[in-house]
């Protein structure tokens, strides 16, 4: 099958048409966001002077200490820790397990397998040296449904004495299913909080931030944590990671961070916070041009007869959208097509390999102004069965409409 440039701009402009509704129910959802992170700046008083940075250690840091105080009201949580030495999401998640987890402790998961890079830093499949199992924390998981959702009963009968933590994933990951809601996290940590009220709940909150009205913490969440060169950076962050929710365990997550008996106390930006405030403050709109992109995405693959997760339609709870391509090939020339239409590093062509952290061979097209940074436009999948691709970012709707006729191009070539 081949697509002329003639028959895909008529598609193209038929999946515009159709996906309008979907995009003013985006727009809402996006001004409700906006409009409580400025509040969030307005309350924190945020000034110009908070936007320098320090050296060092970092003590004494102003514009740090405001930068928390702004993610820790518009995340609804008792505190915060925002800096840029975290390296990645697992990264920010590892340090809340190791927080607040302690030999004899258990770590359970309701969501079956968390993802790849998470299975390294639990150890539950091998001992990897400095891994929780290496510390003598049992893990447990309790697998979803046959249609992914979660296994209520199955959750129930998995809590014992001993499960100190609960581990919850807002985001798919490389699974062929739906994302993890509010309204599901709501209902979920209500269950466990009925069984175990002292249980801490850990959130992993990448790629789900401002998707929807609420965040992790107002459905209870203990710790959320996530990236900020995904969605709270805004498209601006040039490295870094949050966590947020109650103060005791944000204060765990930090003394893991640095180390015990300084904490949150350290930790300076010598180039200054203004990319981590400004990024913050547009983050609402850029992930709603990304959720725009990726319902133009999977609205388009499903008029071309791949199947899609989630739907244009469906409600959503991330920025992914998965895409069932059948084969390795079509993976690849995806990709490859995604890698051609970047600003940065157009001319190279992604070629699966094996990656830390990860099972499978990777096949990742990130041409980003920011390395690894998801929210500007990447796609990738690990090949195995379905040979799904992830896409997920674009910092704007139209980039991602030249980025996706590029992938269309690359697959009927």
């Amino acid at each position: 099958m081949t697509i002329d440039d003639e028959s895909l701009d008529v598609l193209f402009a038929e999946v515009d048409e159709e996906v309008q509704p979907v995009y003013r129910s985006i727009e809402r959802v996006s001004l409700h966001n906006h409009t409580k992170v400025l509040q969030a700046f307005l309350d924190a008083r945020v000034s110009a002077f908070h936007l320098f940075g320090s050296t060092g250690y970092g003590y004494d840091d102003l514009g740090r200490d405001a930068l928390e105080q702004v993610y820790a009201a518009a995340f609804s949580g008792e505190a915060a820790l925002v800096r840029e030495q975290f390296v990645s999401g697992t990264h920010t998640i590892a340090s809340c397990l190791f927080g607040v987890l302690r030999p004899g402790d258990c770590l359970l998961s309701v969501q079956g397998e968390p993802y790849d890079t998470l299975c390294k830093v639990i150890g539950f499949r091998e001992r990897y040296g400095g891994s929780l199992r290496d510390f003598g924390v049992s893990y447990r998981q309790v697998d979803l449904l046959a249609d992914g959702t979660i296994d209520y009963l199955g959750v129930a009968d998995a809590l014992e004495e001993k499960t100190t933590a609960v581990l919850l994933q807002r985001s798919k990951g490389y699974r062929w299913g739906p994302s993890f809601s509010i309204g599901e996290m709501k209902k979920v940590i209500a269950l466990i909080k009925q069984i175990q009220p002292d249980t801490i709940i850990i959130v992993d909150n990448c790629y789900g931030e401002f998707v929807e009205t609420q965040e992790p913490t107002e459905a209870g969440a203990d710790l959320v944590a996530g990236s900020l060169i995904k969605n709270p950076g805004g498209g601006l962050a040039p490295s870094g990671g949050y966590v947020v929710g109650k103060e005791q365990y944000v204060a765990a997550a930090a003394n893991h961070w640095s180390a015990p008996g300084i904490g949150a106390a350290v930790g300076p930006a010598p180039f200054g916070w203004r990319l981590l405030f400004q990024g913050f403050f547009q983050a609402p709109h850029v992930v709603a041009e990304s959720l725009k992109g990726m319902v133009f995405a999977s609205r388009l693959f499903e008029r071309l007869g791949f199947p899609v997760q989630p739907e244009y339609r469906d409600e959503r709870s991330d920025i992914v959208q998965a895409i069932g391509l059948g084969t390795s090939e079509k993976l690849i020339a995806f990709c490859r097509g995604i890698q051609g239409a970047s600003p940065i590093d157009a001319h190279v062509r992604p070629e699966p390999d094996e990656m830390p952290g990860y099972e499978d061979p990777v096949i990742m097209a990130a041409g980003t102004f920011i390395q690894g940074a998801s929210l500007e436009l990447s796609a990738d999948g690990p090949l195995r069965k379905p040979y799904a691709v992830y896409l997920q970012g674009g910092l704007s709707k139209e980039y991602v409409k030249i980025a996706l006729a590029n992938a269309v191009r690359e697959l009927y070539s």
